[in-house]
């Protein structure tokens, strides 16, 4: 593939719009994302004709991280959670009203969403950023220092297959997912944000054999499908949400796969 067919194929440029929300469907796990920036009325996650239902979550689950410099509501069912920044949100399946405010249209709110087919209903559920099981990897030394924040997950929030998270690279740090790996049993996806202004990311990709690199700025998402290594390495410290569906939700079910196998 071209620079050009690459970018087409598995980069979603405009993720998160204002005051609407427009979901980009993937045919990898049936996952789909979105985003919004409520800076007025509050905003209501419409259906789209790809769910094929009567409602978008009838039989879908969703995931939300509120990556934004201000604090928000989501309402499920009329239901409000109250979220301040990388608070999350899981949306069960069946959830017939979703919205999404800010409490300063000033300094808005800004919601990653994430969703993919459920098969089991599990109870919408708020995780507070401090509340998140971290953990720990890397060093300063391979420039990859990081802390992973689980929310959605076996030992968290319970989800029909939903697994969803982020990463915060310490300042000095720059490379994520070194050495990387493949899921043979599950879609991946990236979403980045809190990438400084005019700094970038070139996110790696493809068969471990045959890599591929794209650059990736604020605020945009990656698709890594089964067979694809996923990986980045960026010009400062950044942020990113990681997000998988698929067979299991084991976190260390991969494929891993060493720095000189590369290619």
């Amino acid at each position: 593939m071209s620079g050009d067919e690459l970018r087409r194929s598995f980069l979603v440029e405009n993720v998160i719009a204002d005051n609407k929300i427009a979901m980009t469907f993937t045919d990898l796990d049936r996952m789909a994302l979105g985003g919004v920036k409520p800076t007025g009325a509050a905003v209501t996650l419409e259906n789209d004709p790809e769910t094929g239902a009567e409602f978008f979550l009838a039989r879908r689950e969703l995931g939300v991280i509120n990556v934004g410099a201000g604090r928000g509501t989501v309402k499920v069912d009329g239901k409000a959670y109250e979220m301040s920044p990388l608070d999350g949100v899981y949306v069960s399946m069946g959830s017939k009203t979703v919205t999404f405010e800010s409490a300063d249209k000033n300094k808005p709110a800004k919601y990653f969403l994430m969703s993919c087919p459920a098969h089991q209903a599990f109870p919408t559920t708020l995780v507070k950023k401090d509340e998140a099981n971290p953990v720990k990897l890397g060093s300063q030394a391979t420039a990859n220092q990081r802390m992973i924040y689980q929310y959605i997950h076996p030992k968290g929030i319970k989800s029909a297959q939903l697994v969803m998270g982020f990463t915060a690279l310490d300042e000095g740090s720059v490379w994520n997912t070194m050495p990387p790996h493949t899921h043979s049993r599950r879609t991946e996806i990236y979403f980045y944000f809190d990438i400084a202004q005019n700094q970038i990311v070139s996110h790696f990709l493809g068969a471990p054999h045959s890599t591929r690199h794209v650059f990736v700025h604020n605020e945009q998402a990656v698709l890594s499908p089964a067979w694809s290594i996923h990986c980045g390495c960026g010009t400062a410290a950044y942020k990113f949400i990681w997000a998988m569906a698929g067979e299991n939700q084991t976190f260390d079910d991969m494929d891993k796969v060493g720095p000189l196998e590369l290619r």
